[in-house]
C-alpha cells in the first residue's frame, strides 16, 4: 500500500472513531426544561385558574431534542390520586389547549416527535405546558407552563 493510501485509510479510521465517540454525546443532547406542576396553574376552558388539585404538586423534567426528533421526560407528583394521563399541550397560561405530545404517566421515557414541533417548543416554550390527569381531575390535576 502506498504512503498516500495509508494516510487516507488512517484519516478515514480517525473520522469513524471520532463519529463513534461523539454519537453518545449527541444522543444525550437537546434542550432541558423543568417546570413545577400545581393545581393552581390548571385553568378552565374560559381561563379561570385553580381548577386542579390544590393540595398536589409535582415536577416535570423534559429534554426536547429536534435533532433526534424526541421528547424525553420524567414526571414526579405528590399528594394527588393516581395519575392516568400526562401530556404536553399547546396554549398560553390563560387557557387550555390541545395535546401535542402524549407522555406515559406511569414511567419516564422518550417519544418521537416531529422536528418542527420540537423546534417550536424550544423557540416558544411559554406557549406549551405539561399537565397530568386523574379520575378526580380528568381535565387536569396539575399543570406547569414550560416557559416560566
Amino acid at each position: 500500500m502506498s504512503a498516500r493510501a495509508r494516510r487516507t485509510v488512517a484519516g478515514l479510521t480517525a473520522a469513524a472513531l471520532l463519529t463513534l465517540t461523539l454519537a453518545p454525546g449527541a444522543a444525550a443532547g437537546g434542550r432541558p426544561f423543568t417546570t413545577d406542576l400545581t393545581g393552581e396553574a390548571e385553568v378552565s376552558a374560559t381561563g379561570v385558574p385553580n381548577q386542579g388539585d390544590l393540595d398536589g404538586f409535582g415536577t416535570a423534567e423534559l429534554t426536547i431534542n429536534p435533532g433526534l426528533g424526541q421528547v424525553c421526560w420524567s414526571i414526579e407528583v405528590s399528594d394527588v390520586e393516581t395519575i392516568t394521563a400526562a401530556h404536553i399541550h399547546v396554549s398560553p397560561v390563560i387557557s387550555a389547549g390541545p395535546v401535542v405530545v402524549p407522555l406515559n404517566p406511569y414511567a419516564s421515557g422518550c417519544v418521537d416527535v416531529d422536528r418542527e414541533l420540537a423546534l417550536a417548543i424550544i423557540h416558544d416554550p411559554s406557549a406549551y405546558y405539561v399537565n397530568v390527569h386523574n379520575a378526580t381531575y380528568p381535565a387536569g390535576a396539575l399543570r406547569g407552563q414550560l416557559g416560566r
